[in-house]
């Protein structure tokens, strides 16, 4: 039998072969990537591997499952625009947001999750509806209810709050998301980011205001 390692070992095992598998899977794609590259990645060996993840399925639903944490700093932005601001307020509150919502969403790790997670989206239909699911729906749906507190006090008019939502967010990240995907890499500046969120909330409030 072997020797159970110490909790913090372990723990610091996992981690490696974690960022190891992250490493590996975003260089090489789910089938290319084997469970030896990994345990060479992570400088240790193929029975760590296993004995901390079953097989390369559990091992690539886990990484990619945990990245839906991440969304839960953008969940507490959103929900942070006041609802008793004025109208000038509520603008510049929309123009931080949409700023730091498009970099966020543009940063090159979450683009190659996205390509991954797209890519495997046929042998992993459930991982990948489970990833949306998480992650972007819990931001529109908190985006949705927001939008809906400031209809509440008047500073909206939106009949369809999450509808709302998916036109604020898409009409940000439509240009840059898109060249992303198609081109294999950013193909925006900060400044060009800050243009389409700036151009974004002018839009979304000449027509919902």
């Amino acid at each position: 039998m072997a020797a159970i390692e110490p909790g913090g070992r372990s723990a610091r095992k996992h981690q490696a072969i974690m960022e190891a598998a992250t490493a590996a899977f975003m260089a090489k794609g789910y089938a290319g990537t084997s469970m030896d590259d990994i345990a060479k990645l992570a400088a240790v060996s193929k029975q760590t591997v296993y004995k901390h993840f079953a097989d390369k399925e559990k091992l690539f639903a886990e990484i990619v499952l945990a990245t839906t944490d991440r969304v839960d700093a953008m969940i507490d932005l959103v929900a942070g625009i006041p609802t008793d601001a004025d109208a000038d307020a509520l603008e510049e509150h929309l123009l931080r947001l949409s700023r730091q919502f498009l970099t966020a969403l543009t940063q090159p790790q979450v683009l190659q999750l996205r390509r991954l997670i797209i890519a495997n989206a046929d042998t992993f239909p459930d991982l990948g509806a489970a990833w949306y699911e998480q992650g972007f729906e819990r931001v529109l749906a908190t985006l949705a209810a927001t939008f809906q507190r400031l209809a509440d006090q008047g500073l909206l008019r939106i009949d369809d709050p999450l509808l709302a939502a998916n036109h604020f967010s898409g009409m940000l990240l439509w240009i840059p998301v898109n060249r992303a995907m198609f081109h294999g890499g950013p193909q925006h500046t900060q400044a060009e980011l800050d243009h389409y969120a700036d151009e974004g909330v002018r839009v979304f409030l000449a027509a919902y205001r």
